[in-house]
């Protein structure tokens, strides 16, 4: 028997990496792939040391902090980056992909995370880096639980907008419980979410975006018998699409 009760206030573990930024000091085309090559391998190896001797200001201990929670959470953690093509001449895309898995008291967690990393550099330094389109599970459930999450990457300001994260299959007799909270960039780790029954078959709210352009951050868990998914969603807020 599932026991609602047990999940009435979770601490879930979020996993974005807004602040995850990283070195480029490249002009040529061979020196650029040499760079998004030696950044996977560094990341993989995780090489602190060469993640922060390229970081233009002072965020250094910020970053080494919060790579060395995931390195933590999830030892085994694998990043692969792709070079994205950019309509700006004075800005590099970069996607990358974290995968990763950890056992706790005989439970296995899968760790995904896909986001694009936009930056800009000067003086072989990276500045002006940006996260987009981010989007984190850690679940499990042994992908057993049919769930949609459709979350918008990008909003106008001002503009109402849907979040829906849909269980597919029949709930009937199970019992479930979810919740979902907005919370500022900056309080990006960790995230205390109170749960309740989701007698609907999923959570659905609808939201305005602010008056002003930025970053909204949604995070959620659904709580089901089979077991637990946390998820984590950023949204693009622009003055014009």
């Amino acid at each position: 028997m599932f026991k609602l009760n047990s999940f009435t206030k979770i601490g879930v573990r979020l996993y974005l990496f807004v602040y995850l930024i990283f070195p480029y000091s490249a002009t040529s085309q061979t020196e650029k792939f040499d760079l998004r090559r030696n950044l996977e391998i560094a990341l993989n190896s995780r090489n602190l040391e060469y993640i922060k001797k390229t970081i233009k200001d002072e965020k250094n201990l910020k970053i080494s902090e919060k790579f060395s929670k995931i390195i933590q959470e999830f030892p085994d953690s694998k990043w692969k980056i792709k070079k994205l093509n950019s309509v700006n001449i004075n800005q590099e895309i970069y996607q990358l992909k974290v995968f990763g898995k950890k056992n706790v008291n005989g439970e296995s967690y899968i760790l995904e995370s896909n986001f694009n990393f936009l930056f800009s550099f000067k003086n072989g330094k990276i500045t002006n880096g940006t996260i987009k389109k981010l989007f984190t599970l850690i679940r499990n459930d042994e992908n057993k639980i049919d769930i949609s999450f459709n979350i918008p990457d990008k909003v106008l300001t001002g503009k109402k907008y849907d979040i829906d994260v849909i269980l597919n299959k029949p709930l009937q007799e199970i019992m479930v419980a979810g919740g979902i909270e907005i919370h500022q960039v900056e309080s990006f780790l960790e995230q205390d979410i109170s749960l309740e029954p989701l007698v609907s078959g999923g959570i659905f709210k609808v939201t305005r975006a602010p008056s002003k352009p930025g970053i909204q951050i949604w995070s959620g868990i659904i709580a089901h018998p089979e077991g637990i998914i946390t998820f984590t969603k950023s949204v693009d807020i622009v003055d014009k699409i």
